[in-house]
This record gives C-alpha cells, structure tokens and sequence, in this order.
C-alpha cells in the first residue's frame, strides 16, 4: 500500500483555489507522454535522497506514520468484515466489498500526508535507478529504511489493540485466520509459494498503476486521484492479493496474541516482498522508465523535464551513491 507520494512533489493539479478555474493539465508529448510520470518521479526521488541522508530522523517519521495508517485501515477491515459476517452469511459479501473500499482510504492518508510507504517507494528507486539517479545500494537503505519505519508504524497499532477490546470476539478470529491462510502458502510447498509471490506481483502492480495515473500530470481533480487510488486497493483487497506491509502488520497483531509462527510469517513476508518489488519495481517501474526512454541506445542519464514547458531540457544529474 505505494503509495508514500509527497503531495509538494505532485504536478500541478492542486485542488483549486474558491472562485479560481483548476489549472489545464499540462500538454504531453505525443510518443513519450509517460515524460511528465518520469519528470515527477525523479523530482520525488530526489527528496526522499535528501530526506534519508540529512533528514533520516523525519524520513523515518513519515514511514512510521504510513505504517499506522495501513495497521489502523487493515484493523477496520476486517473489523466491517467480521460485523457483516455476523449477521449472516448472504451478508458476508456486502461486508467484503464495504470492507475493501475503506481500506483504501489508507492509501489517499498516506499520499495526501507526504508519508513513505515502502510498495510505492520500490516503484519510485527502480525508474531513479534506470536513469542512474540513484545507486542500487543506496536504494536498498532507502527502501530499508523505510521498511523499518512501516513496521514500527505496524507495531505501534498493534500494541495499541492488544490493550484494547477493538479486535475482541469474531474480529480477532478472522483475523488469526487471515494470517493463518497466509502462512499456509509456505508450507504447500514450491506451488504454495509461487501462489503467494503471484499474489505479491499483482498486488504492487494495482498499487503503482494507481500511482502512476496520479503522478503522470493528466489528473488535475483531487477527487479523481483519490477515486483511483481506492480502486487500486479494492481490487488488490478484493482479489486476496498479497501487500508486504498489510501482512507485517496483521502478523504483528495475531502474533502479539500467540496465534501465529514468527518463522512462518518471516519467511511468508521475504516471499511477498520480492513479488511486491518486481509487480510494483519492475513491472511498473522499470517498465515504464524503458517504455518512456527518450535517450539513444545506452541509457545515459535522463535530462530533467519542465512540467511547463516540456521541451525545455536541463542537465542531467550525477547518479546516487
């Protein structure tokens, strides 16, 4: 749950000023129309360098914050989820979809807050590292780091609920049953685990296809972003897709009550963060930085793009460390 998105970083399509016409979105270029996605990208890759070097401390903040955000709106999942069930089975599914959409109102906080989600973030190294913006290894503290702050966030939440009664009664039983499902796929063996990794690469894809419709400079409504990125999460929620953190955060909350194996779940993690890296870093990512590549045969570095005036090309900047 990519999404992480810095809302300074965005292009111009802020919601319009009372008695002001919403700014046009800007002209794209006929063949390479993913320049102004790009453009935006690295211009956020950029501060999320700056912030994991000087800032660590406020860049971590912010991984917290979008952790508890996914632990709070998964916790409501499946809390809409079990009250539905309960009062019937032919309610289950409307419980299911209400369930999925409010889910994705985590990822609208997580956009409009300028938290760090690690899902997007992976989509985001994978095309400053195409375009040389950014070392591999440095990606990998970037994307580590903010790792270790969605899992704080996810802690947090979960501590929080173990003092309560939130996720008392049929709650907590689907959700030990959840993560049970989960772990299951380790166990089957080489099928079980390539179900699993499937379920990760999709689900990262519906994450960052929702992002990459909000960077790519078309949108220029609020409403229309946060419709979009609702969906993405309706459909990876619906469909029982697999997202890294979400996981994290309900075997931290089932584990915290002894219902689930930490090993299992570790290694039920690793399988879906390598999924989630190549359905949102590659599939996404990597994709379509290639697929917008405007540079002859070598790739060197991309020239930065003016939002306002596309053909206006600046020097390109030296890769990260």
């Amino acid at each position: 749950m990519d999404d992480n998105i810095h809302q300074a970083e965005q292009p111009a399509s802020a919601a319009p000023v009372a008695g002001v016409a919403a700014a046009p979105a800007p002209a794209m270029h006929p063949l390479f129309p993913g320049r102004t996605f790009i453009s935006t990208v690295l211009d956020a890759l950029d501060s999320k360098e700056e912030m994991t070097g000087k800032l660590r401390g406020k860049y971590m903040q912010r991984a917290v914050m979008a952790g508890f955000f996914v632990g709070i709106f998964f916790t409501t999942f499946f809390v809409i989820s079990a009250t539905f069930v309960a009062q019937g089975p032919q309610m289950a599914l409307a419980g299911k979809v209400l369930a999925c959409l409010t889910f994705g109102w985590a990822l609208v906080l997580i956009y409009y807050t300028n938290s760090e989600l690690l899902t997007s973030n992976m989509m985001i190294v994978s095309i400053g590292a195409y375009h040389k913006r950014i070392g591999w290894l440095h990606s990998l503290r970037l994307l580590g780091l903010c790792l270790v702050g969605n899992l704080v966030g996810g802690l947090i939440v979960a501590i929080l609920l173990r003092g309560s009664t939130i996720t008392d009664g049929v709650t907590i039983v689907q959700m030990i049953a959840a993560a049970h499902a989960k772990t299951s796929y380790v166990t089957q063996g080489v099928f079980g685990v390539a179900d699993l990794f499937v379920r990760a690469i999709f689900c990262n894809f519906c994450i960052n296809i929702g992002m990459l419709m909000v960077y790519n400079g078309k949108l220029v409504n609020d409403f229309t972003k946060c419709v979009i990125m609702i969906v993405a999460v309706f459909v990876f929620a619906y469909l029982g897709f697999e997202h890294s953190i979400a996981d994290s955060v309900l075997f931290l909350i089932v584990g915290l009550h002894g219902a689930v194996n930490p090993w299992l779940a570790i290694v039920t993690i690793v399988v879906v963060l390598l999924g989630n890296f190549v359905g949102g870093g590659l599939l996404i990512g990597l994709n379509f930085a290639v697929m917008n590549d405007m540079s002859r045969p070598g790739h060197p570095p991309v020239s930065d793009f003016d939002h306002s005036a596309l053909e206006t090309l600046e020097a390109p900047r030296p890769a990260g460390l």
